[in-house]
């Protein structure tokens, strides 16, 4: 399914198990831009277990004349609050070359459209502190920042020590 956005030439659709390495090299580039290509532990395997075996999380392409230039990686979370689900934005990445278009624009709003469609609460992302121009973009879309709220992250080692947790 592709669909036809107001950018000429600019096409959106789902991504496909033959788009596994479109993904990955999608998901490097993004990685390199945001200085922690080291931290990238994800691999074509990975990727089509997580996404199509699984479909833990799911993918979007954003095409100009038939050429992929976007990407943007989701999955539903849920608010006990709202008493719904949301999408959780992984990922939304245009090629640097093609940024300044309204490629993203597009993609965000097609997610929001997505998330109205599902009657989801939330559309939701985090954002690098020192990304400014991605704040100023999503300012802009209508985004608030949720300055009263920090992340936390469990991983590796800690991760598995914490599991171990569970029976003892």
């Amino acid at each position: 399914m592709t669909l036809d956005t107001k950018l000429n030439n600019f096409t959106i659709r789902l991504a496909e198990e033959s788009d596994v390495p479109l993904i990955m090299k999608f998901i490097k580039e993004l990685a390199s831009y945001e200085k922690m290509l080291n931290e990238v532990e994800a691999t074509e395997e990975v990727l089509k277990e997580s996404l199509f075996e699984r479909k833990a999380a799911e993918v979007i392409i954003g095409e100009y004349e038939n050429k992929p230039v976007a990407f943007a990686l989701f999955f539903h979370n849920f608010s006990t609050f709202v008493g719904r689900p949301g999408i959780y934005l992984e990922d939304l990445y245009v090629k640097p070359e093609m940024r300044g278009k309204g490629m993203g624009k597009i993609m965000l709003s097609f997610l929001a459209k997505l998330a109205v469609e599902r009657n989801c609460g939330r559309l939701e992302w985090v954002c690098l502190d020192w990304n400014e121009s991605s704040i100023k973009f999503y300012k802009q879309m209508g985004a608030v920042p949720m300055d009263e709220w920090t992340v936390y992250r469990v991983h590796d080692q800690a991760l598995d020590r914490l599991a171990l947790k569970f029976k003892k």
